[in-house]
């Protein structure tokens, strides 16, 4: 993914707020967290609170824009 200029490889940024939110796994999948268990933990059924705790992977169709967000992942 590096670019280059003038026969130069230059270093591609990552995007902090992707990099915050999203990890690659071993098999190139895109892990991310679960929405809606940052606060207001009491209005919610204790049975929501354990699902909303475990993550997931990001779909494949929006897996490769994730990826393009994270060039050294």
């Amino acid at each position: 993914m590096a670019k280059t200029i003038k026969g130069k490889k230059i270093k591609v940024k990552t995007k902090r707020a992707a990099a915050k939110r999203f990890r690659v796994t071993g098999a190139g999948h895109v892990s991310r967290a679960s929405a809606g268990h940052s606060h207001g933990m009491g209005n919610k059924s204790r049975k929501r609170n354990n699902r909303l705790r475990k993550g997931g992977l990001v779909h494949a169709d929006r897996e490769k824009r994730v990826k393009l967000l994270l060039p050294y992942a």
